[in-house]
């Protein structure tokens, strides 16, 4: 037999469940939040003293670390909803696609949300009709057409980053069940 990698041998196929310890999963949570560009970037670029508080003004990547503080453990929520009604995500390679997905989804209503806003209170500032519709367009083009896969990138990456964390801190590798009355063998009689 060879070593060949096949589908079934590939790394994160093998079956997980959670961690008994809560301490694990508050720690995979905050781990999951805390995204490395931007925790890495907030001290050698800092945000204006101005830009710290919720607004307008607040600097992006506080906006974004907020958003994961609150979307990592809706997200787990959402997986151990899933796991209680059909068992599943059943592998870490699965608990990182879920967590893509959700990441890729969350920022696409997120950065569609935020280009509405901005549409609507830009059209609402302009003084004339023709300004408005102006105003909508230029902000629908550069942020709901331009922004959103660039939003979508980054959403997707902050998922991938939190589904790794989540995946190996919050999970453990599930003990194997001995098969002693031979009812679980898949072969057909």
């Amino acid at each position: 037999m060879s070593d060949a990698a096949t589908p079934l041998n590939l790394p994160g196929r093998e079956r997980v469940t959670w961690r008994k310890e809560p301490h694990r999963i508050v720690l995979a949570a905050l781990a999951g939040a805390c995204w490395p560009p931007l925790i890495l970037t907030l001290p050698i670029w800092r945000p204006a003293a101005d830009n710290w508080l919720p607004g307008p003004e607040m600097d992006w990547r506080l906006l974004v670390l907020l958003i994961g503080l609150v979307a990592v453990p809706g997200f787990m929520r959402l997986m151990e909803r899933e796991r209680q009604r059909d068992g599943r995500p059943a592998t870490r390679l699965a608990v990182i696609w879920r967590f893509l997905l959700y990441g890729g989804l969350l920022a696409a209503a997120v950065a569609a949300v935020a280009a509405l806003i901005m549409s609507v209170t830009g059209s609402l500032e302009a003084g004339t009709p023709g300004r408005a519709a102006g105003a909508t367009e230029t902000t629908l083009l550069i942020y709901g057409v331009g922004g959103l896969p660039i939003a979508v990138l980054v959403g997707v990456s902050y998922a991938l980053w939190a589904g790794f964390c989540v995946a190996f801190l919050a999970f453990r590798p599930q003990p194997e069940v001995r098969d002693r009355l031979g009812v679980m063998d898949r072969r057909k009689p």
